[in-house]
């Protein structure tokens, strides 16, 4: 398995993006959490697949479930978007939350800037509401969120 993500991650770097979502594809369904992050990623862009935002959401969620904090953050990004979800500014922020608990220390002060900006647009009971569910969240570790 490692193989076949070496190989999808370096068909995708020269740009052979079909490849990519080929190789990535049947590591996704066996519940890789890379390849489904990736294919999320690829989906979104619409690269070697028709863009699809409905079937990035699936794949981010899915790696979500499974601790991958850039897909937590790409959800969130999703949510404040409103692509390929309703815009709902409580769920953005509730995975930017759990993204940033998640997440390294670099990518965490990457991901506080994009949860602050958009709490902006946030009143003080949505962003204590966005916190409790991000508790109650992780609690759950990451499942049905």
């Amino acid at each position: 398995m490692a193989d076949s993500l070496s190989d999808a991650k370096t068909a995708y770097d020269a740009g052979d993006y079909e490849q990519a979502v080929k190789l990535y594809t049947p590591l996704a369904k066996k519940g890789n959490a890379e390849a489904q992050y990736n294919l999320g990623v690829m989906y979104r862009a619409g690269r070697g697949v028709p863009q699809d935002y409905k079937e990035a959401r699936k794949w981010y969620r899915l790696a979500a479930e499974q601790g991958n904090a850039l897909a937590q953050f790409n959800l969130g990004w999703m949510y404040a978007s409103g692509k390929g979800v309703p815009q709902d500014y409580v769920q953005s922020h509730m995975w930017f939350n759990i993204a940033i608990a998640n997440a390294d220390s670099e990518a965490r002060k990457e991901f506080m800037v994009d949860r602050d900006s958009m709490a902006k647009s946030m009143t003080a009971h949505q962003i204590a509401k966005a916190q409790e569910l991000a508790k109650k969240c992780i609690a759950k570790k990451f499942k049905g969120c």
